[in-house]
């Protein structure tokens, strides 16, 4: 937890504020469910000063080869579709962060999830279920 705090210390957000309708935000969101991700949530920070992010998406995976699998799919299909790159990607088994600036993905297998509880840490921002 505290290398992905300091990685997402060390950027600045960008000035342009996205939205759900964003093409970064629907493609990332199609490329967690192409690979049967559960359990999407997003938080939308921009009303939080403190936030690094206008949003936060959270999805679960099964195991460690179902968060990479994911993790990789979100950065072959923004690239394809969006042509932007990750600023950083932080890769774990239980935990994956992709991070493109204003919107942070978090992939984790539900233990980690559970454990982290970041819907509760960011209580204030509005959250949005994303399950077929």
């Amino acid at each position: 937890m505290e290398k992905i705090v300091t990685a997402l210390q060390g950027r600045k957000k960008s000035e342009s504020r996205l939205t759900r309708n964003s093409k970064l935000f629907k493609t990332i969101l199609e490329a967690i469910q192409e690979k049967k991700g559960t359990n999407i949530v997003s938080l939308d920070l921009r009303k939080i000063d403190e936030a690094v992010a206008d949003f936060f998406v959270l999805c679960e995976a099964q195991s460690h080869i179902q968060i990479k699998a994911i993790a990789d799919n979100i950065e072959d299909k923004v690239w394809e579709v969006c042509k932007e790159k990750p600023y950083h990607t932080e890769r774990g088994d239980q935990w994956t962060l992709v991070d493109y600036v204003n919107i942070v993905v978090h992939i984790f297998q539900p233990e980690q999830r559970h454990f982290y509880n970041l819907e509760s840490l960011w209580e204030d921002a509005g959250r949005v279920e994303h399950n077929d």
